[in-house]
């Protein structure tokens, strides 16, 4: 089983929300160990919220706010190790649909630059 999903974020995008709705913004999408991760830079947010809708796509469930059965915003958190390698950790029905659909190995690339960030992930399983 292979499981993929991309997405494309505009860093403004994030910008905007941070400018409009501040913390608030940052607890609702945002995992306290992401915020600290990026010291409210806009790319490294932008990133992240990325790869929150990469996972979703993979999982085929969509995020929440389009879909009861999607995912939310909290179910995908994406780290990184000391040498700066992305990573992700699923909680809650995020790890609940992996599990049901044998996608045990996840892989997370991000990047961002002229104004936008991606992120790519792959998972595999039985």
């Amino acid at each position: 089983m292979l499981a993929v999903g991309v997405d494309l974020v505009e860093i403004p995008r994030i910008e905007r929300a941070l400018a409009r709705f501040g913390e608030k913004f940052l607890a609702r999408v945002y995992t306290p160990d992401e915020v600290r991760y990026s010291r409210g830079r806009p790319a490294e947010l932008a990133a992240r919220f990325a790869a929150k809708e990469a996972v979703a796509k993979a999982l085929g469930a969509g995020m929440r706010i389009l879909s009861p059965a999607g995912i939310g915003w909290l179910d995908v958190e994406t780290l990184n190790e000391a040498g700066g390698k992305p990573y992700l950790i699923l909680h809650g029905r995020a790890r609940d649909l992996a599990a049901a659909q044998g996608l045990t190995e996840w892989a997370i690339s991000l990047s961002h630059d002229g104004g936008m960030a991606i992120a790519f992930v792959a998972a595999t399983g039985h």
